[in-house]
């Protein structure tokens, strides 16, 4: 009997499975009924109380279906930690993983502290916990990129002490152009100056029960990632966007900020909506248009919007001088929604719009805001607080803030 093996098993194309496809599909036809359904109102002589509703379910409907897809394809991009797959461990690496698993599972120390103190490990002890494997320590880094949205589109350098300082030139050097036998005058020498990036302590505790850290079946690592992850990205999330940069990092909106007009280093430059807490009401798309183009070309190329769900939800009724909708969903499963081309990454943590408020950001944050990552996630294990659960108390120390301010521009909605 002839078996086709291609109707056994999943279908997937291109890494992407056909759920995630069959999502993506839905979330077009949803938004192609929007556009018709924000036609109509536009074009009506009146306003239609029914019509106005039903547009607002269809994008609270957009909004359903663009979180559904995005979490499916989460899953998709989120590394896995199989006991299946085969990965090479030099003797070393496989016994920190073992004496940690005992550690994890008993409470068992002995071997850990002594593997801990041959490598000199000065960040860790017996009293702050114990460092995760460095595969396990990776994976969790691998799962924050793809979950925390201001990370998944900064640079992120790995640091091994408290404190990361980059230097900047606040003057660069004199040049000019000679001919090829003029004498060559001397030039001025580069001011420079320098930011500092501290790693700031970032925490979760999962809770196990003894059950579970019994069944051998268990994967620790996995248990660990999974149950850390969340708590790190909300947090993180929150930090980047708005933190005041004490015990933690520094969020963008939290740096003075200015009329991109009058921009000096050291601030974000602005440009007002026009209208105080909204676009205005005709041609708001130049806004977006006005703030693309406070950018310059370099940033330009690889710039992002940021905003959240219910600002996205205003921006999708927009439209350009040729009658195209300004906001497409995804052209790929997989892909990122897109505001005039450019990717548009959902971050809950903005403002919503109102009065003087900073409630979209445009730029190339790759360049404009770093997060610095102190090597090392540790886990300290509590079994007395809780009775009779297990906390795990997991530490990692994360840092962040604006490295370019000529990168990044803000929509500030006031009059001016």
């Amino acid at each position: 009997m002839d078996i086709d093996i291609q109707d056994q098993a999943p279908e997937r194309k291109a890494g992407i499975s056909a759920d995630t496809r069959a999502v993506h599909d839905d979330l077009s036809r949803t938004f192609e009924e929007f556009k018709s359904s924000n036609d109509e109102r536009l074009s009506a002589s009146h306003a239609d109380v029914l019509l106005e509703e039903k547009i607002a379910r269809i994008n609270d409907a957009l909004d359903q279906k663009m979180k559904q897809f995005d979490d499916m394809a989460l899953r998709n991009a989120r590394p896995h930690l199989e006991s299946s797959r085969r990965v090479m461990f030099d003797g070393a690496t496989r016994e920190h993983k073992s004496a940690f698993n005992a550690y994890v599972r008993g409470g068992e120390t002995g071997v850990l502290r002594q593997l801990e103190t041959k490598a000199l490990s000065v960040s860790s002890n017996p009293d702050g916990g114990y460092l995760v494997p460095v595969e396990l320590e990776h994976s969790i880094s691998a799962r924050l990129r793809t979950i925390s949205p201001i990370r998944s589109i900064a640079s992120v350098r790995e640091i091994s002490g408290n404190i990361y300082k980059k230097p900047f030139m606040t003057a660069g050097p004199a040049a000019g152009w000679v001919g090829e036998t003029d004498a060559r005058a001397q030039t001025a020498s580069p001011t420079l100056d320098a930011l500092s990036f501290p790693a700031m302590e970032l925490y979760a505790m999962p809770a196990a029960t003894a059950t579970l850290l019994e069944d051998s079946a268990v994967n620790i690592d996995e248990w660990i990632a999974s149950e850390v992850e969340l708590t790190f990205a909300q947090q993180e999330g929150t930090a980047f966007v708005t933190g005041d940069g004490v015990n933690k990092p520094k969020g963008f909106l939290s740096y003075s900020t200015v009329a991109n007009t009058s921009w000096s280093w050291g601030n974000l430059g602005y440009i007002a909506s026009g209208e105080a807490g909204a676009f205005p009401e005709e041609d708001p798309a130049d806004v977006l248009i006005d703030l693309i183009y406070a950018l310059k070309a370099g940033y330009r190329q690889n710039g992002s919007f940021v905003m959240n769900r219910k600002t996205q939800a205003t921006v999708r009724k927009f439209k350009d001088a040729g009658g195209a909708y300004l906001w497409q969903p995804p052209a790929l499963a997989g892909g990122r929604a897109t505001l005039m081309s450019f990717p548009l990454v959902e971050a809950e943590d903005m403002p919503d719009i109102g009065a003087n408020s900073f409630s979209v950001a445009f730029g190339d944050f790759m360049r404009g805001y770093l997060v610095v990552d102190r090597q090392g996630v540790r886990v300290l294990r509590d079994p007395y607080s809780a009775k009779p659960y297990v906390l795990f108390y997991t530490t990692k120390r994360v840092g962040g803030g604006v490295q370019d301010f000529d990168a990044i521009k803000l929509v500030k909605f006031a009059e001016s």
